[in-house]
């Protein structure tokens, strides 16, 4: 999943969920439910008949992720997939990704610029050399991952805070 949606622009939500299942080996009478449940997922039921165009950012983000997902992956790669998003927006997408990840048991690859996005999306952070691609710090971030997790109240707890300080300092050169 990368920082623009990515989707057929001429195909409708349900079209662009379809055309994964596809993919993926699903037959065509499985693929009414699977696209519906996919939408339930990312919280847009009812929203398979709609055009891309006609969506936010935040739900066209919402859409890409469900096709993501519609191939039951054990591993996710998302590079940056909020970074063009709204505040409010990239919160509640932070919020989804960390309860999706938790109840399906996806292992998720988040690349990310953003120090607490870090630390709230992972269990553990990898900090890279701004040159050839290495590994300068390797942190664990030991939050609750359970998905029933009050995500405002880790934000603001003492742990979160002295942990994304933690993640800034070894950010900081020399």
């Amino acid at each position: 999943m990368f920082q623009q949606p990515r989707l057929f622009p001429w195909r409708t939500v349900g079209g662009n969920l379809g055309f994964a299942l596809a993919r993926h080996g699903v037959p065509r009478s499985q693929r009414p439910g699977r696209i519906a449940e996919l939408l339930d997922r990312v919280g847009l039921p009812g929203m398979g008949g709609r055009r891309t165009w006609e969506l936010s950012g935040g739900q066209q983000q919402r859409v890409a992720l469900a096709r993501a997902l519609a191939a039951e992956p054990e591993l996710l790669l998302m590079e940056e997939p909020f970074a063009a998003l709204d505040a409010l927006t990239r919160e509640r997408l932070q919020e989804e990704v960390r309860s999706l990840a938790g109840r399906l048991g996806t292992t998720v690859l988040f690349v990310t610029h953003s120090v607490e996005e870090a630390v709230l999306l992972g269990s553990r952070v990898l900090v890279m050399a701004a040159g050839p691609g290495r590994v300068v710090a390797d942190l664990p971030v030991p939050l609750p991952r359970d998905p029933a997790t009050d995500v405002a109240g880790l934000r603001a707890s003492p742990e979160f805070a002295r942990l994304r300080g933690r993640l800034a300092r070894e950010l900081r050169p020399g």
